[in-house]
């Protein structure tokens, strides 16, 4: 795994080496390998090395053997050992065995194309000395994430992170504030555009070029949902070789992604994922697997157990660390550095330590993310095609002034009673809609409470802005198809961007390479094209995946219902660790922005004290001032640390 950047212009001016090596080096815990740099007339390009594959040879820049083409590359091509063979059938000549020289050689015959034959994670650069053309592209599910900026005078800045275009661009950088809406509703920027003025990552299955000051991008990949299709009945034939091929589809994606030349392990949760991941790895290599757990003291928050039983079962060099809430925030504004935006999920601070753990003895690990977009692993999506059903035959035979009265009865009810807490995200406090069942109600702030939150003249200012439009744009390309199938498309759109680019830089903070077998393209096309019942089946999510690791997981992992990482932010921040609620969410510098309605953000964290849950969207406003504090005002993570220390 690597790091890359970049800067082309129509100047014909050679790009000051320093600020390339600037851009380069501020992400050097991408790559402590080596470090490589192109300078030419209009053109410089950066690359740090973390050896993977062919370590001894796999130097970057690469050039193609007549020197036109020049790559930067981040990531891995797993169907290289096949492509390799056929190119050199076909008359190539290699000079290494690393999976960038195919990408070369793969280009110069198909050109933009080339991206299309790849089946991988990887996020490269080509530049064509003779068109002055520079060629970008993303895989398709984004794994591996690239920013850029287009300057008005036609220059084009890049970079893994978007720490790497900063020096490019002068000056500190400013708040996008039209993106503010749909982060606090989305835990994230959950389309194109960034928190930072005029940076945008290259989309997913994207391409973007550059030529003579414009740029194009082009779609080269979507996912296709079938429609709705009749499931085959329980037990049957049919049932089980859908079952068997699934199990061999995600085999082969996993012996696809043991493609190293350094030690490789799993990052395991005990969630059914990553004990997958384990068993299907144990049936694949010889040696026992290396497993790397994380988990808190706190036993609502601790999972250990189960990894424990997992790597029990599969007879793994296992291994795990506990993390005090010291060590945690200690190290949050450092990670809020590395992760270039407000942290989405408390998570990403755990996935952290257990990199770090797992960095100590392998350079690559294979992790679960995407097995719930794609298999519906979430819960909200039964519940939202549960609303949908009762609310539309709750609307359609009780009368208007019956439901406002059921409205009246539960609004009456104390906030904190478990019947109304439970009554406000279904049917009977809320429409009929999507906004409504599924994007508001899983919203960290939705509109309503957007509208409290933000102070009045940026609510005005901000009064148009839909925080859902990219989720909204990813439905309307799937309407007409089931429900569950829409709503997992627009998550494989939006959500997810989200969770893959914590995945990349938070191992990435380790210099570890992480890698998503159940986002293997073929495989996820594959399930795409599945009855819905085959995903979510009654209440039992991703039941296709359940059934096909019968036999190879204990059975108590196989029922068990999802956890998602348990951090326990809201009992911390509700005890001891409440002053750091009084200096970055309620505090005199988070006031003086002018974003948020005062009163408002004091009642939540009043409210969260008197023991309302209001964890997530407290979290989300303490990341944002130390984002804030971080890339807005300049200041360095390491000199926030003292402030986050715990109190006496």
């Amino acid at each position: 795994m690597c790091g890359i950047c970049g800067i082309v212009s129509v100047s014909a001016g050679v790009p000051d080496r320093g600020l390339i090596e600037r851009m380069r080096d501020s992400i050097a815990h991408r790559g402590p390998d080596g470090a490589g740099l192109y300078l030419a007339p209009g053109v410089g390009l950066g690359h740090r090395r973390l050896s993977i594959v062919d370590v001894a040879r796999g130097q970057q820049p690469m050039y193609s053997e007549d020197q036109r083409f020049v790559i930067v590359y981040n990531g891995e091509v797993f169907n290289h050992p096949t492509l390799m063979p056929e190119l050199e059938a076909a008359g190539v000549h290699y000079r290494t065995r690393s999976d960038t020289e195919t990408i070369v050689h793969l280009y110069e015959r198909l050109g933009d194309r080339a991206v299309e034959s790849m089946r991988g994670m990887f996020a490269f650069a080509i530049w064509d000395c003779r068109e002055r053309r520079l060629f970008l592209a993303v895989d398709r599910y984004g794994v591996k994430p690239l920013y850029y900026a287009l300057r008005p005078d036609g220059t084009l800045v890049f970079g893994s992170e978007i720490k790497a275009l900063l020096p490019a661009l002068g000056g500190y950088p400013t708040l996008n504030r039209q993106v503010l809406p749909d982060f606090l509703a989305n835990h994230a920027p959950s389309g194109d555009a960034t928190l930072f003025t005029g940076i945008k990552r290259v989309p997913p299955g994207h391409t973007l070029t550059w030529q003579d000051g414009r740029i194009t991008l082009r779609q080269y990949w979507d996912i296709h949902f079938a429609d709705e299709l009749s499931a085959p009945a329980a037990g049957s034939a049919a049932e089980r070789a859908m079952v068997d091929e699934y199990r061999e589809r995600f085999t082969e994606a996993v012996r696809l992604r043991l493609m190293s030349d350094v030690p490789l392990g799993v990052f395991l949760s005990g969630g059914i994922d990553s004990a997958a991941i384990t068993a299907t790895m144990a049936t694949l290599v010889k040696e026992p697997i290396r497993t790397f757990s994380m988990g808190f003291a706190e036993r609502e928050a601790n999972e250990l157990a189960y990894a424990r039983l997992v790597a029990g079962a599969c007879r793994t060099e296992h291994r795990e660390v506990l993390v005090t809430p010291e060590e945690f925030f200690a190290e949050l504004p450092r990670l809020v550095w590395h992760e270039d935006e407000p942290i989405a999920h408390p998570s990403s601070v755990a996935l952290y330590f257990v990199s770090q753990l797992a960095a100590r003895h392998v350079k690559v690990v294979l992790t679960g993310e995407g097995s719930d977009e794609t298999l519906a692993g979430y819960n909200r999506y039964r519940v939202t095609e549960y609303n949908a059903r009762l609310g539309a035959l709750y609307q359609r035979y009780l009368p208007e002034f019956a439901r406002r009265g059921v409205s009246r009865g539960l609004l009456a009810l104390p906030p904190t009673w478990r019947v109304r807490q439970r009554a406000s995200r279904t049917f009977l406090l809320r429409g009929a809609d999507l906004d409504e069942l599924y994007f508001d109600n899983f919203a960290v702030f939705g509109r309503a409470a957007q509208h409290e939150l933000l102070a009045p003249a940026l609510r005005a200012e901000l009064a148009a802005v839909d925080p859902y439009a990219a989720y909204h744009a990813a439905l309307a390309r799937v309407g007409g198809k089931p429900l569950v199938s829409q709503l997992l498309y627009a998550d494989i759109k939006t959500y997810l961007r989200e969770l893959l680019m914590k995945q990349d830089q938070m191992s990435m903070a380790a210099s570890i390479e992480s890698r998503v077998p159940f986002l293997d393209h073929p495989l996820t096309e594959w399930v795409a094209g599945l009855p819905q019942a085959m995903k979510l089946r009654g209440t039992t999510t991703k039941w296709i995946l359940r059934r096909a690791m019968q036999g190879r997981l204990p059975p108590p992992i196989l029922a068990r219902r999802k956890m998602g990482f348990p951090v326990p932010i809201g009992a911390w921040l509700r005890g001891t660790w409440r002053p750091l609620l009084n200096e970055y969410v309620s505090g005199p510098r988070a006031r003086a922005r002018g974003l948020f309605d005062a009163p408002t953000v004091e009642r939540l964290v009043g409210e969260h004290s008197a023991g309302i849950n209001h964890s997530e969207r407290l979290w989300a406003l303490l990341t944002f001032e130390i984002w804030a504090r971080v890339f807005l005002d300049g200041e360095a993570p390491w000199s926030l640390e003292l402030p986050l220390r715990r109190a006496a």
